[in-house]
């Protein structure tokens, strides 16, 4: 029972760090808009970190997944606004589509992708969000350039006010509860066979096959659960916030970069990482636009390559370290 337990003591420090996040937001005046973008890149830090962290594998095609979850919701709001009584219904059947949709779509990208690897891999994945991207907008597919907006379909099936109090305040309570149910995930497959497989082919894919592990298996088990959280963010952070799509600003692949950020930043394959990388991205970028606007990206990257140079396994690979042995080590994995 207390091994059982204790195997949860990761996830303190982490949901005390969301807490926090959460209580700032709330009670200090003027705060809920950083404390907002910095919970989405928690989110898409921690997410992003099923894939990139356990597998070392680079998705350069990873806000594809993220922008088709955006449509998910959207077509279950535009298509569903019509049918009187479901109200909030429609909301979990928008997440049920976002679900299904990255699943096939990185059941498709897998299917070719994950047979290559390392640079190969990241090559491959390069277009994918720009394929879409165009594919969409030129075969005219959900609207095509033309996107979607559909405020006046919420206000109608919620109703005006709480349309606006979704769209102000619950979308990021659910982004908060995306990266938490994410970090749980995170950590049943570092306990269980799915992680010992996985950090097996991150440190030597070759020698995992010689030992017997189905690597292909395990690398479509960890992709396709990062695009389904993926997904779920989208379609919440995007849909639900902002109740329009057009192609150009969910496809945008500097999402990806930013999630690769965040990743090594924080340390990729630990589990708090994601969140100290997305603090450490987010209000570096918050503040370096309010006090040097225009110069903040010319400050930032060699800030950044500082910050990789200085710690390479990232900030909690670097803590994980020092406190090894100690009393601290049962909370930082």
């Amino acid at each position: 029972m207390k091994n059982k337990i204790t195997k949860y003591y990761p996830l303190i420090p982490l949901l005390a760090a969301y807490l926090l996040l959460l209580l700032i937001g709330k009670n200090i005046s003027g705060m809920w808009q950083l404390v907002a973008m910095l919970i989405f890149y928690c989110a898409m830090g921690q997410a992003f970190n099923i894939f990139l962290g356990m597998t070392g594998y680079v998705d350069f095609g990873y806000v594809a997944f993220m922008g088709v979850g955006t449509y998910g919701m959207a077509l279950a709001i535009t298509h569903l606004s019509h049918i009187k009584g479901l109200g909030i219904l429609i909301i979990i059947i928008g997440f049920a589509l976002a679900i299904v949709m990255s699943t096939l779509l990185s059941m498709a990208v897998g299917a070719v992708a994950l047979r290559l690897r390392g640079a190969y891999f990241a090559i491959a994945t390069i277009g994918v969000n720009e394929g879409f991207r165009f594919l969409i907008e030129g075969a005219r597919i959900w609207n095509g350039s033309e996107g979607l907006i559909f405020t006046a379909q919420l206000n109608q099936i919620l109703g005006r006010e709480t349309a606006s109090s979704l769209m102000t305040f619950w979308a990021d309570i659910i982004v908060l509860i995306i990266a938490v149910l994410a970090a749980f995930v995170t950590l049943y497959y570092m306990k269980s066979k799915i992680g010992y497989a996985l950090t097996a082919l991150r440190e030597d894919e070759d020698a995992a096959k010689v030992m017997g592990i189905n690597v292909t298996k395990y690398k479509i088990i960890a992709f396709i659960t990062s695009a389904c959280f993926a997904g779920l963010v989208g379609a919440t952070s995007w849909a639900l916030k902002t109740p329009y799509v057009f192609p150009p600003e969910v496809f945008e692949i500097h999402y990806t970069i930013e999630a690769i950020i965040i990743v090594l930043l924080g340390g990729a394959g630990t589990l708090l990482g994601p969140v100290v990388g997305g603090l450490i991205y987010g209000i570096s970028k918050y503040y370096l636009a309010i006090f040097m606007p225009g110069f903040q990206l010319l400050i930032f990257a060699p800030v950044i390559i500082i910050i990789i140079v200085l710690f390479p396994e990232g900030v909690v690979g670097m803590l994980k370290r020092r406190v090894k042995g100690s009393a601290l080590a049962k909370f930082i994995i």
